[in-house]
């Protein structure tokens, strides 16, 4: 029966007791007609299969090739040779599927480049770092669901399909039924009738979950999000994708304080939970990212290992800082000629740049930020208005390397302030009806942030472009798989 295999990480852990055994995986590789390296996936270490010379028709030994599958069943014994603590002694071995050695994409003794393998993603999990980048992906999403769940959060399914932009942006997918050779139904001013499309108006995919997740907050009190999240932005970058996925927390009776500690818990959790339980795969992948920087200049290389900038982060007290007080340190560091930047710090009401977090975090503190109370002028209309006239309860939190990774707010619980900024942005009140509808009836304050999961798994996994870190990138002239 298929479902006796072992898998081979349980297999490794243990000490060989000469234990009858079948295992299922690919050929790694294969070596004298005798040594077959074998991976079923569950881990980056391969089992070594010994196929005993003589025992085993030729005809069989010659299909067993680079990514064949096979079912081996034998005996669990110690390894005599180096490198393994043991062997699996096969006594059958049944090939399960065959690969032409010559046809197969991916030959990994010649180190295929990542941009080679995003062409053949369909593949790139079999090697060793892609292996590793998704299981660690994983861990992170279920220590997500954990984090919320064990704090008695509602996990929420908002709208993939909305008619609303949350961000007010502007760069988003439409989604229609009508034909696209120019016959769509027409109004009187040759604008098109969206009234005659599927959902009766014009439609688009999200780019955020979070005006519908407040709804549930102010039900539940506490929700969460987690689904994929669209945005029509044409930059073809490494940092930036058209389709990825985000979590968006909404908690009722909360303020931006009470916000920016629950983000913090949050972020320490699911990195904690990776490093306790995929540290075998992080250790790897930490040492190819040293290799990596071994080939670049000194001044290009990062201050920080992979696993020590991971602990950097769960093991610092993130420190909490206004907008207008990163903006004066910003501007003291150029004054004094510590650092040029690119894009130069030209006072209060710019929009920060990677650099100037980086900055903030690497070199001036030394410990992830939390930068709150950003100009309103440059945050989206939902953020609670400070007393100040010129500022919002927004925040964003900065981490080593990667710079923002979440950006969150105490949401505008007052209807007038929320349609007078609404008014001011030119976004009508009349098609959010329904969410101005929870600041008539029973508002409350409440504030909720946003993570994008890949820019997470980017910066536990240390890859340095974001297509590498979830496993069909879509982006711009790009939907491959």
């Amino acid at each position: 029966m298929f479902n006796k295999r072992v898998k081979i990480k349980e297999l490794l852990a243990q000490e060989p007791q000469h234990q009858e055994v079948t295992v299922m995986g690919w050929v790694r590789t294969f070596r004298n007609n005798q040594f077959i390296a074998l991976n079923d996936g569950s881990t980056n270490n391969n089992l070594q299969v010994v196929a005993e010379l003589g025992r085993f028709d030729e005809a069989l030994l010659r299909r067993i090739t680079s990514s064949a599958s096979l079912r081996v069943t034998g005996k669990i014994v110690p390894s005599l040779g180096k490198g393994q603590k043991m062997d699996l002694q096969a006594e059958t071995i049944e090939i399960l599927g065959d690969s032409d050695p010559d046809k197969y994409p991916i030959q990994l003794k010649n180190r295929p480049t990542l941009e080679y393998l995003r062409e053949v993603a369909h593949f790139r999990f079999r090697t060793n770092t892609f292996a590793a980048v998704f299981r660690v992906r994983h861990a992170l999403a279920f220590a997500v669901h954990k984090f919320f769940n064990e704090k008695g959060f509602v996990y929420l399914h908002t709208p993939i399909i909305t008619a609303s932009d949350a961000e007010g942006a502007g760069e988003m997918f439409r989604v229609t039924t009508l034909p696209v050779d120019g016959s769509a139904p027409r109004n009187e001013d040759n604008s098109i009738n969206f009234r005659e499309d599927f959902f009766g108006r014009s439609t688009n995919l999200t780019v955020s979950g979070q005006l519908e997740g407040e709804l549930g907050a102010t039900a539940f009190g506490e929700i969460y999000t987690f689904g994929p999240t669209f945005r029509a932005e044409n930059s073809n970058t490494a940092r930036h994708l058209a389709e990825f996925w985000m979590i968006e927390p909404e908690v009722a009776f909360n303020d931006l304080e009470d916000n920016a500690n629950l983000a913090e818990e949050f972020i320490k959790y699911i990195i904690r939970y990776a490093m306790e339980h995929n540290r075998e795969d992080l250790d790897f992948l930490s040492q190819r990212l040293a290799e990596e920087e071994k080939q670049l200049p000194q001044d290009k290389r990062s201050e920080m290992g992979l696993i020590e900038k991971l602990e950097f982060v769960i093991n610092n007290q993130f420190e909490r800082l206004t907008y207008t007080e990163a903006i004066e340190i910003l501007r003291e560091s150029n004054y004094n000629k510590k650092k040029k930047f690119q894009f130069p710090v030209t006072g209060w009401g710019m929009d920060l740049q990677s650099e100037h977090e980086r900055y903030l975090v690497e070199k001036h503190f030394k410990k992830p930020v939390i930068l709150m109370d950003y100009p309103k002028e440059i945050k989206a209309f939902y953020m609670r208005q400070n007393d100040d006239g010129k500022t919002v309860a927004a925040m964003d939190i900065l981490a080593p390397g990667i710079g923002e990774i979440v950006g969150g707010s105490q949401r505008e619980e007052r209807l007038d302030k929320l349609t007078e900024r609404m008014g001011e942005m030119d976004i009508p009140t009349e098609e959010l009806w329904w969410y101005l509808d929870t600041r008539r009836f029973g508002t409350v304050p409440h504030a909720g942030f946003g993570l994008g999961f890949e820019r997470m798994v980017q910066f536990v996994t240390g890859m340095g472009n974001i297509r590498d870190v979830i496993p069909f990138p879509r982006t711009p002239k790009s939907a491959e798989f």
